[in-house]
């Protein structure tokens, strides 16, 4: 997230097919000063086409919707929206059905049954440049996208891809080092006593990385750096 965005409520878009959640979750959203509810949707397509007209900073999207499933409207928002946060809503604590969720370009999960009780947390770590995951399945998570991670073909590059090398050839010596630590699934106290760094610098560095590569969230920059092999699957 942008530093700009310290200065306006974060502006989330609730995509639910169940009505009573989307109340639940509109209803503990509104008592957060920095969090704006500025649309909700019942269906993968109307979430959208909602996203596409006002580019919300961050969406929670329920897996299970008519039209268009959850995964295939993240995967939609990330491909036109890629500096949007989205936090999928599910069911299914199933370490593969997750790793879809993060491919997917997801910054994290909430199971359903305690979404309430943890989405206002989970929000403010994606906004703060903290990974919403917990340390353990991060870990799991990642590892199992590295070992998947298929090099490029021989010949010429895609367009996506020359972007990527553009993006690493932007980061710092010093954010390179980090990033590959976030790869690895390290938190921001493990960065700091690693480098040697305080916590503050450590969220900073963060912030950039995440700005120059154009992602979302923490997240998305540790999924960015194991498709760009800045970490191998032997870690």
């Amino acid at each position: 997230m942008s530093e700009a965005q310290d200065s306006r409520p974060v502006r989330i878009v609730i995509a639910d097919d169940e009505g009573l959640a989307r109340v639940g979750l509109r209803s503990l959203l509104a008592q957060e000063p920095n969090f704006e509810v500025v649309g909700e949707a019942s269906t993968g397509t109307e979430a959208l086409e909602l996203c596409r007209r006002l580019e919300p900073d961050l969406v929670l999207m329920d897996v299970q919707m008519p039209e268009m499933d959850g995964l295939t409207a993240t995967r939609e928002v990330k491909m036109e929206l890629p500096t949007t946060s989205v936090l999928v809503l599910t069911a299914h604590d199933d370490v593969n059905y997750l790793l879809e969720a993060v491919g997917a370009g997801a910054a994290g999960y909430l199971l359903k049954e305690n979404a309430l009780q943890r989405v206002v947390g989970a929000i403010q770590r994606v906004i703060d440049g903290e990974s919403p995951l917990d340390q353990e399945l991060a870990m799991r998570l990642l590892g199992r996208m590295a070992t998947r991670n298929v090099p490029a073909a021989t010949g010429e590059a895609t367009r996506s891809e020359r972007l990527a090398h553009g993006a690493v050839d932007a980061l710092t010596a010093r954010e390179r080092e980090i990033l590959s630590h976030l790869a690895l699934g390290r938190t921001n106290q493990q960065i700091s006593n690693n480098l040697h760094l305080s916590i503050g610098t450590v969220k900073t560095h963060v912030h950039r990385i995440i700005s120059k590569l154009g992602v979302s969230d923490r997240t998305q920059a540790a999924v960015f750096a194991i498709r760009a092999g800045l970490v191998s699957a032997e870690h």
